[in-house]
This record gives structure tokens, C-alpha cells and sequence, in this order.
């Protein structure tokens, strides 16, 4: 009785995500040819949890025909600013059996701007990535060059950001799979980024394992090795490559239904809360330009909507589907 159960409930957790498409997921990201109001932004796209791209978005900020390399080394080129470090390109990602997070090192923006223009070389692949609004607090000189929040999107939202991050790194960088609790509005200045997403109704196909954490650590002649971080807990983390998924090991992944969508220089992708995203990157520089991105986190409202994704994912690790 307690299996004839069980399977029932897996049942059901295999055919929500198809009908949650059906109803409320785009065949793809759709765009938006002008800003949204308040009201509009909410309606249509916040309160159904569904992304969207807005082009053009960012033609009013200084930033968008200012932030060139030779500006950004006047600017701010002596500043020192966190720097992930990773051997591959892939930072808070599984590697083996770990949970690995980067190496990170302070090191003056025109040093990374060197690395990744060709001029100079550093060991691994670098990643101006601090995710704790680093743009004010490493960046402060920036900041007149752009708007310290989205105003459309603050008004809907009823808040500020709790965060406003700078993106900056060459093409081998790539944010492995994982969802945020923030509404998440994503700015590209310059170059392209390249978003694979999932609906959080797909959860019963992404896999997750729990993982012992540790960091890689960089010596002086420039080799990586993972230490493990004995003090924390273990991390759940989604092990699966989406792009090169292993469906061996996880035949389930091949009932999630994946959107593809690029965000192009002056457009804003608005990224839902609990949506899956997979990141890649043009590559670092073309032709003497940057391409550097800024995001603005809103916390999420945790109302029914982050009720029910706690209860997809808990019905999911209960039956073992994954």
C-alpha cells in the first residue's frame, strides 16, 4: 500500500512540470520592445513568475557608451577588487565529490583588464564575481555612471535592491546551474550573455546531491589544489552539466525542457526568482572592448508562490525521484 502510494505521488510529480509548461511557461523568453510600467512589470511578469528580456534598456545610463577599457583604466584601474580564481572557469560548481568555491585574490582592475585583453598572464581563469553588492562597495567610482536601482522595477516590487553586483571575466567562466531567491534584473553593457534556464516547476528532473565543501587554493607557482572547508556543513548542489548533461546517471533530466536566450549589449533580462539559470559568456574582450554586466537583486516575496516550490522540492527528495 505505503509503494502503490509513493508511486502514485511520483506519478504525478513527473506530469506537473509538463502541465505547469502548459499553462504558464513561454516556448521562450519573450522580449519587450520598451520599459514596462509598474504596474505592467508586476502583472505580466512578476506576480506569473516568467521571464522577459527588455531591449534597449540601458541607453539612458552613462555606462552603456562610456565604460570602454581606457575609461575603465582611468576610472578605476588602480582600484583593488575581489577576483575569483578557478582552474577551469567554474567557480561554487561540483568537481568530483566536493562542492569547490574559488580561490580569490585582490588584485587592482587593471591587472585584470590585462588578463583578460591578452596583455599579461595569471594563473587559471579570473572572474570579478563578488556577489555582495561589490559594485558600491569595491566600486564606488562607477556609480554615477548608472542608476543605483531599477525605478520601474523598485516601484512593483514596493523595495530597493538588496544588492547591486559588477560582472566581469573571460569567456572560459561559466555560472554552473542553480537558482537565487531574488528577482534578479540583469544588465549587460557590453558584448553578450548566454542564459540557459529552467521553470521551477521543472525541480522534479534537476537532480541535487549534497556535497562536502571545500576551496581551491593557489600557490605561488600558480598550481590549484582543494582544501576541504571541515567546518561547514554539507552543500546541496545541482551536479548536472545542462549542456552536456549525463543522462546515464540522471535519465530524468531528459523531461525538463530547457529555454535558451541571449542578452545582448543595452537589453535587461528580467531573471524570476527560483528560475534555474546556467550562465556563459561572449568572451572577455573583442576588439579593444569589455564586457562587463551588472545585476540588481530584489529579495523575493516569500509568499505562496516560495510555499509551493518548497513543497515540489521536498515531495521530490521524498519519493526519491532524483
Amino acid at each position: 500500500m505505503a509503494e502503490a502510494a509513493l508511486d502514485a505521488v511520483r506519478k504525478e510529480l513527473r506530469e506537473f512540470p509538463a502541465a505547469a509548461r502548459e499553462l504558464s511557461v513561454p516556448l521562450a523568453v519573450p522580449y519587450l520592445d520598451e520599459v514596462p510600467s509598474p504596474l505592467h512589470f508586476y502583472r505580466d511578469w512578476v506576480c506569473p513568475n516568467r521571464p522577459c528580456i527588455i531591449r534597449n534598456a540601458l541607453q539612458h545610463w552613462p555606462a552603456f557608451q562610456k565604460w570602454s577599457l581606457q575609461y575603465l583604466r582611468a576610472t578605476v584601474g588602480s582600484t583593488e577588487v575581489s577576483v575569483a580564481v578557478t582552474p577551469d572557469g567554474y567557480a561554487d560548481a561540483v568537481r568530483g565529490d566536493r562542492f569547490v568555491m574559488p580561490a580569490e585574490r585582490r588584485l587592482p582592475l587593471s591587472c585584470v583588464l590585462d588578463v583578460l585583453e591578452g596583455r599579461a598572464k595569471h594563473p587559471g581563469v579570473l572572474y570579478v564575481q563578488k556577489q555582495c553588492s561589490n559594485l558600491p562597495n569595491e566600486l564606488p567610482q562607477l556609480l554615477p555612471d548608472l542608476e543605483p536601482h531599477v525605478p520601474w522595477a523598485s516601484e512593483a516590487l514596493g523595495k530597493m535592491p538588496d544588492a547591486v553586483n559588477f560582472w566581469l571575466g573571460e569567456a572560459a567562466a561559466v555560472t554552473s546551474l542553480h537558482k537565487d531567491h531574488y528577482e534578479n534584473l540583469y544588465c549587460v553593457v557590453s558584448g553578450e550573455k548566454h542564459f540557459l534556464l529552467h521553470p521551477p516547476s521543472d525541480r522534479p528532473f534537476i537532480p541535487y546531491e549534497l556535497y562536502t565543501p571545500a576551496t581551491y587554493q593557489l600557490s605561488e607557482e600558480g598550481c590549484f589544489k582543494m582544501v576541504d572547508e571541515e567546518a561547514m556543513e554539507k552543500v546541496p548542489w545541482i551536479p548536472l552539466d545542462p549542456l552536456a548533461p549525463d543522462l546515464v546517471r540522471y535519465p530524468s533530466y531528459r523531461q525538463a525542457q530547457a529555454l535558451h536566450c541571449t542578452v545582448r549589449a543595452g537589453d535587461m533580462l528580467y531573471l524570476p526568482a527560483l528560475w534555474f539559470h546556467h550562465v556563459q559568456q561572449s568572451h572577455g574582450c573583442i576588439a579593444g572592448s569589455i564586457l562587463p554586466a551588472v545585476n540588481f537583486w530584489y529579495d523575493m516575496e516569500y509568499d505562496l508562490k516560495y510555499s509551493y516550490f518548497q513543497l515540489l522540492d521536498s515531495l521530490t527528495k521524498a519519493s526519491g525521484l532524483n
